[in-house]
This record gives C-alpha cells, structure tokens and sequence, in this order.
C-alpha cells in the first residue's frame, strides 16, 4: 500500500528529471550545431548563338562559371537554339527551384516577363532589358543594363585618330555594322559617331545593319562593301555574325575593332575592342542576390558604366602610337569623372 501511495511522487519526479535533460540537451543542440546552409541556385538562359560566340553569350557563362568557383552556388545553362525556346528553358528554370535565372540578352524580354509574371515568387534578372515597366508588369525582375555608348565613343575616337594618322586611300573613313536595330547595338554606334565626331569632326562615319547575330557570310559582306567604299576601320556590334567584320578586316588589310569581349586575341588587324562586361554584371548581380535572397532587389535596372567598370576598350594594337594611346585613356578617365557626358543613344540615319 505504501507503494502504491508514492507512486505518483516518484512518476512526478522522473518527469521533472526527464524534462530537465530534455530540456538542457535541446539548449546545448541549439548552441553547438548549424543548420546546412542551402545552395544557391543559378540558371543561366542563352541568347541565340550559344556559348561559343567569343562575345555576349561567352561572358555571360563566365560570370557564372566564376560565381560557381568563388560563391560555391549551383549553376546551369539553359541553350537556345532559337526565339521559340526562350519560353520552355525559363519555364524549365523556375519549375527546377533555381532561386535567381537570368537572361541573356534583349531580345528575351517579352519571354522574361511572361514566365516571370507565372513563378511570381523566384528572382530573374536581364541583360541588355529593363526590369521596370515590362510586359504584364512582374515585380520580380532586375534589368541589368550598360552605357554601351561610353565603350563606343572611345573606340570611335581611337578609330577617327588612327585614320587620320594613316588614312586609306587617302580616305579618312571608318564604319560599323550592327546586328539588328536594337537599342544596346545602336547606344554602341552612336557613341562610336560621337567619338569620332570628338577625335576629328572631318573623319566620314557610315553604319548598316546585317539582320543577324549568327551567320557570318553576312556580317563579312557587309563589311567588305564598307571596305570597298574606303573605311579603313570597321566595328563589329553583332555577336557571332561580327566575327565575320573581323575576318573581311583581315582580309583586305584593315583594322576591324571588336566587341563585348576583348577580341584582339584574334590577330594583329583588331585595333581595339568595346568591352561590355557581361561577366562582371552576372557575377556581381549573383554575388548580390545570394547575399540578400527574398530581399533581392527587382522591379530596378542596375547600370553599368565606365565609372562601375561595366563597359571599356580593350588592348589597343601595338600599331597604335602611344601619343594616340595616352590620348584615348585621357578620354577614358574624362567620361569615368563625369568631364565627357556621352549622351548618344541614337545614331544617325543609316548610311553605306
């Protein structure tokens, strides 16, 4: 019976013991052991003319290659082959759980916008597009934009200086092909106008347009008629297809000037090239988002400048004097300082 009566008092005490242990033990857990961070997930969405452009879509898979290596986040490239993937690769995307997917290129702004508007709730970001106002209005996009007009007028001004130097034919005349008429190809020819218009107001500029940022035979076509009509300089601003330019400069024996990536790797005949940064803009806007996560600034366009180190000129040619180098790189810290307002954003009408 004594048992019995001291039954609830013992079941009492080992419940407060218990409770104790228990108690101490999920403190001691909740001190000492972390919880596994969650990886990062990228995806990167091409633009047409694969990762083997030497150019835009090249520095974007670089930026993110590089954000893999030193972020440690997950990434995967998503390839378009044409406009009508651009919708089941950012879809594939969102529904694969990748916290921010990114775009790559202009012309995927209408697909961004729709596949954003359908995963309200991951991150995107576009190069070359704006991420405010768009199509159905997502508030969950970042444009990732350059001042491509600041790259452009200093190899302009380097074009008009060098021409007026060693003019062809007695010509003083360079020019520029584009790919489509698209605002970043046309912010890049107009500052290249300006530049040169800067260097030497006689220099004659012409421009046209191939249609394309892939085939090739056409972008050399095109350039070989700017040739033909005395430019002894042309710049290329169409991706892939503007390899093409570089090939026609080559061949005729003048200077082509390069685009997005530095380009003189090519060969002796590329006097320079407009840098636009793209790796530099997809590891920096990956950098950020995995910092802040659900706090990611969207519904903002992020610019790229001389200032930020987002657009430039590559190594100019040994051919160059160093009068004219020492000249451009004064250009160059004028517009970074704000002195030079590269306000161009539109070129002239079309010419040959």
């Amino acid at each position: 019976m004594k048992v019995r009566k001291f039954m609830p008092l013992i079941a009492a005490a080992l419940v407060a013991v218990l409770t104790l242990a228990i108690g101490t033990g999920t403190g001691s857990a909740r001190t000492d052991v972390k919880q596994a961070p969650t990886t990062f997930k990228v995806a990167l969405v091409t633009d047409i003319g694969g990762l083997d452009d030497r150019s835009f879509n090249f520095l974007a898979n670089k930026g993110l290659q590089q954000a893999k290596k030193q972020l440690k986040v997950e990434g995967r490239v998503f390839i378009s082959k044409s406009n009508a993937d651009y919708v089941p690769n950012l879809t594939t995307a969102a529904r694969g759980g990748y916290n921010l997917i990114i775009s790559v290129g202009f012309l995927m702004g209408d697909a961004t916008a729709q596949v954003a508007k359908r995963f309200p709730k991951t991150k995107f970001a576009i190069i070359d597009n704006t991420g405010v106002k768009m199509k159905g209005n997502p508030k969950n996009v970042r444009g990732l934009l350059f001042k491509e007009q600041e790259a452009g007028y200093l190899v302009g001004y380097l074009a008009a200086k060098q021409i007026t130097a060693k003019p062809l034919g007695g010509q003083t005349r360079i020019g520029a092909i584009g790919g489509l008429k698209i605002p970043p190809v046309d912010r890049f020819i107009a500052g290249y106008y300006a530049g040169a218009k800067k260097a030497n107001p006689a220099v004659v500029v012409g421009h046209s347009y191939s249609q394309d940022f892939v085939d090739q035979a056409k972008c050399k076509e095109l350039a070989l008629n700017q040739i033909a009509n005395g430019a002894g300089v042309v710049f290329q601003v169409a991706g892939q297809c503007g390899l093409g330019v570089l090939s026609a400069a080559k061949e005729k024996g003048v200077f082509g000037i390069g685009v997005d990536a530095d380009q003189g790797y090519l060969g002796q005949h590329v006097l320079t090239s407009a840098t636009k940064k793209v790796d530099v803009a997809v590891f920096s806007t990956i950098e950020a988002a995995r910092k802040s996560r659900a706090a990611f600034r969207t519904n903002y366009d992020a610019i790229f400048s001389i200032k930020t180190n987002g657009v430039g000129i590559g190594k100019i040619s040994a051919k160059v004097s160093p009068s004219v180098k020492a000249g451009v790189e004064q250009i160059r810290k004028q517009i970074a300082a704000g002195i030079i307002k590269v306000t161009a954003t539109t070129p002239p009408p079309i010419s040959g």
